[in-house]
């Protein structure tokens, strides 16, 4: 009778989550936009009973759950924004906004983190501290948990942990690691500065277009010649501008693109390399190379002890574990672990197709699967932290 309760309540929790994951995925909006999407989270979480705390926040929702007795507080984390991508999956919930879609799963990490509330509300009486629900905008412009942090939305937390889907790996299973799992992302804007001239007169001229095509080519030497090959780094040139017509050399050439780096030392050591290569290349070509830097996050950094207790806490939820492969996309989670231990971690969603793309999707069987694990993350958490300071 037991066990057909508990499925019965598992099931239940699952439909309303795929109904507010839904109602999210027909309603996107993009990074500091999420209004609607703060009010609907809000409502959510009163109708349920659960203390909304008000941090002055433009959009983003935090809110609390036990505190009935003395002892830690730990921080839940989803990201709520979506993309400016239009959607292609022909669902029939698929997003009413033109140009805007959930296409990396926030929807997915939102619903779940409603879902673990409604399960630690359920149990708050016996919660061993506090639990704080932290409902982030703007992860897409790796903004918002700077200005969560700012709010003073992580005082008092001793640690925090964050998730995000991960279309690769079955639903069921969770993927931990410690130390480097999501890689900083840094962004450079190189404006290459030579002299104009007619095609037909090229001696005249300082091709800014040459010379930024040798300064393309001799970064990739950092990455093969400046970094161990027991380390990791990317360097990608995904833009290229110049030109006004087919018969006149420019003056100008901008290109622009993106560096991923898990180690800070590698990190600093290729940006030092980059600046150096890119003006001693346009030197060498009589032009001159203006490097502006678009600082991104560092990398996502987890914390070796709270690995274990996720682990553990996986086992319990009956979740199969793995040791995922670090991705090399950007997350600015890792502005909460500069200030407190953290851990991310993966879940696996079976999607068809991977982040940002537009016929992204999710299995919606995982919902109240991470719902559970978020919850009895939290309620370990405690319990440990609680049980080590009596001691």
């Amino acid at each position: 009778m037991a066990d057909t309760q508990a499925a019965e309540r598992t099931q239940q929790l699952g439909a309303k989550l795929i109904e507010i994951r839904r109602q999210l995925h027909q309603h996107p909006e993009l990074s500091n936009e999420e209004f609607a999407t703060t009010k609907a989270i809000q409502q959510w979480l009163t109708e349920a009973g659960i203390r909304i705390v008000d941090y002055g926040l433009k959009t983003g929702v935090v809110a609390e759950v036990g505190g009935k007795h003395s002892g830690p507080v730990l921080a839940l984390r989803a990201d709520i924004d979506a993309l400016p991508i239009q959607e292609e999956t022909g669902l029939s919930y698929a997003s009413q906004a033109a140009g805007k879609m959930h296409a990396c799963g926030h929807d997915y990490h939102t619903a779940s983190l409603i879902g673990a509330a409604l399960l630690l509300k359920q149990r708050e009486e016996t919660l061993a501290g506090t639990v704080r629900l932290i409902f982030q905008p703007s992860e897409e412009k790796a903004t918002g948990a700077q200005a969560v942090i700012a709010s003073g939305a992580l005082e008092g937390v001793g640690a925090i942990y964050g998730i995000h889907n991960k279309p690769d790996l079955p639903v069921g299973t969770v993927g931990i690691k410690p130390g480097p799992i999501m890689a900083a992302a840094d962004g450079f804007v190189v404006e290459v500065t030579g002299k104009g001239s007619h095609a037909a007169v090229p001696e005249a001229s300082i091709d800014p277009i040459v010379t930024a095509a040798h300064i393309v080519t001799a970064l990739q030497s950092i990455v093969s010649r400046n970094v161990s090959p027991l380390l990791s780094a990317v360097i990608s040139v995904t833009r290229i501008q110049s030109g006004t017509a087919w018969n006149v050399i420019a003056e100008k050439a901008v290109f622009d693109g993106t560096i991923r780096t898990f180690d800070e030392q590698v990190r600093q050591h290729v940006l030092e390399r980059f600046k150096q290569v890119a003006e001693n290349v346009a030197a060498a070509f009589g032009a001159t190379a203006a490097v502006r830097w678009i600082k991104g996050p560092p990398a996502v950094q987890n914390d070796a002890a709270l690995v274990e207790a996720a682990i553990a806490a996986a086992h319990d939820s009956l979740l199969n574990v793995v040791e995922p492969l670090p991705s090399s996309a950007g997350e600015d989670f890792a502005y909460y672990q500069k200030q407190v231990p953290g851990l991310f971690f993966f879940m696996g969603t079976a999607g068809p197709q991977e982040w940002h793309h537009p016929a992204f999707d999710i299995d919606e069987q995982a919902l109240p699967l991470t719902a559970a694990y978020f919850a009895n993350l939290a309620s370990r958490y405690l319990e440990s932290f609680g049980e080590a300071n009596e001691q």
